[in-house]
This record gives C-alpha cells, structure tokens and sequence, in this order.
C-alpha cells in the first residue's frame, strides 16, 4: 500500500512539474526576449512572423520560430525605448492606476458590507437578494454591456473612467466571496459582543472585519488582477486612446517592434506578479477559507 501510495504522488509530482513548465516558459520567454536586440528578435522569429515567406529560400530557410531563453547579449535598450521614447507606455499605465484602484477601493467597501448583511443580518428576503446577486454573477459581461452602456450613457459617462469604475465598484463577485467567507465566524462572538454593548456598526468594525482579513485580500487580490487585465469594457467604453488603459497597449505595437514588445508585457505583469508573490498566502487561505472549489 506504500509503494502504491510512493507511486502515485511520484506521478502527481511529476504532472504537476510538466504542467508548471509548460505554463511557466510563455513567461520566460517573454522576460528573455525583452532582453534580447532587436536583431537577434527578429532573426528568431521573423521566419514565421514575415508575411513574404516566399522570400525566405525553400532549401535553406527554417521556417520556424525559436524559442531561445538565453540572450546572445543582454541589452536594456528595448526598456529605455518603453520607458523613456514611447511616453504612451506610461501614460496608459497611470490610465489602468486611476481605473483599477478605484474599484479594488470601492469594491471592497461595498463588498464588506453587503457580505456582512448577508451573512449576519436576518431580514426579509435575504435568500431571494442573495440568488439574485448569484444570477447576475453568473451572467456574462456581453448582457449586461448593452445596459451599463446605455445607463453610461444617460448619465454623461461615456468616454470617463467613471463609466468604468462605478459598475466594477458594484460588482457581485466581491459580496458572493466574503458571505461565503463571514458565514464561518461562529455567531457566538456576535452575541457576545451585543452582550457587552456592541451595536452593528461596532461588531462590523471590530469582530467582522479583523476576522475576515484573509478573505478580503483574497477579494482584493482577485479584483485587482481582473480589472488590470480589463479590455472589453476599455474598448467600448472609452473612444479617447489618451483614457485607455494599458491593457490597451500591446495591440497597437506594430510588426517591427517585437522587443518593445516583449519589454512591455514584462512591464505589464510586474503588478500583477508582485502582487500575487507579496499576498500568496492571504490568497490561498481566503479561497480555501471561503468554501469555493477550484
């Protein structure tokens, strides 16, 4: 039964590995390349990236792309151009600053208190709110695209980041993950605190929301990488390239510019990256906390 047993982790070990590489060189890829020339970018990839391919000899070409990880010189140029020539690079990224923050910000305010409601408060028609707010989670962003932009719309947003921020501020993502994750603070120490003299907003303050902090860097964590990554709702909603965020960036970088743009994807993801390293275990233990499956 031991060696059984030996056996299958070996096995799950070692699918687990295959997989982590295989999700894990797109990304080092990317970081290598952006330290790569220009030239030596090109010399990989343009066998398959060139649209005149019957320029390439049959007998001597090879026309497939390599995935080389290792620069033959490490040059920062494609950075400088990034950072300091190509100015839109950071104006777009104070763009998804002022979009994303906001609503992590809001979200979380919003997300804390209904989910308190929810999970705490007796009130008629509690259930029936709760499945309503499922089903609206539960909806893809295309049905409610043609609502939220007609509602943008009547209320002079168009073309704002505020016809953005103030649907992901009411998103029920947040709510439907923190009352799964409050439903697990045992009511004794609600009682005992209205016992001493808590009121509501006391409790909320001192019991819930220390208690719940695992659960709600989870929902930050989360609501920050979605709405970093946003493009649909960028696109539609904002016809000023000067509002758009930098999610926006990657597709109006033109063929001949691959090093800028693996040297701004790399950028892209820093955020997110640190962001996922600096909260891992506050992550890990709000979604296993919260009762949601992967």
């Amino acid at each position: 039964m031991n060696r059984n047993h030996r056996i299958k982790n070996i096995l799950h070990i070692t699918v687990l590995l295959v997989l982590a590489v295989l999700f894990m060189f797109p990304l080092a890829v990317t970081v290598t390349n952006s330290l790569m020339s220009e030239q030596e970018i090109a010399d990989n990839y343009d066998p398959v990236t060139d649209k005149n391919l019957s320029s390439y000899n049959d007998d001597t070409a090879n026309h497939f792309a390599r995935f080389q990880l290792i620069p033959d010189v490490v040059v920062l140029k494609q950075y400088y151009n990034v950072l300091i020539k190509k100015t839109q690079f950071l104006f777009m990224f104070w763009n998804s600053v002022l979009i994303t923050f906001p609503i992590v910000i809001g979200q979380t305010i919003v997300a804390t208190l209904a989910a308190y409601a929810f999970a705490k408060l007796k009130f008629r028609g509690r259930n029936l709110l709760f499945i309503l707010y499922i089903i609206v989670m539960l909806m893809p962003f295309q049905v409610t695209l043609v609502p939220n932009y007609l509602m943008a719309g009547q209320l002079g947003l168009l073309n704002s980041h505020w016809s953005i921020i103030f649907p992901g501020i009411f998103s029920t993502f947040g709510v439907f993950l923190l009352k799964q994750y409050m439903e697990q603070i045992p009511d004794s120490y609600i009682e005992a605190a209205r016992v001493d003299g808590a009121n509501q907003l006391q409790i909320f303050l001192k019991i819930i929301l220390p208690m719940s902090r695992a659960g709600i860097a989870a929902m930050t964590i989360l609501v920050f990488i979605d709405n970093w990554n946003m493009v649909e709702q960028p696109l539609i909603f904002l016809q000023n390239a000067a509002k758009q965020p930098l999610s926006l960036y990657l597709s109006r970088i033109v063929d001949g510019e691959k090093g800028l743009a693996f040297a701004a994807s790399t950028l892209y993801m820093l955020p997110v990256l640190l962001n996922f390293l600096y909260a891992e275990k506050y992550l890990l233990e709000g979604i296993r906390l919260s009762g949601i499956k992967g």
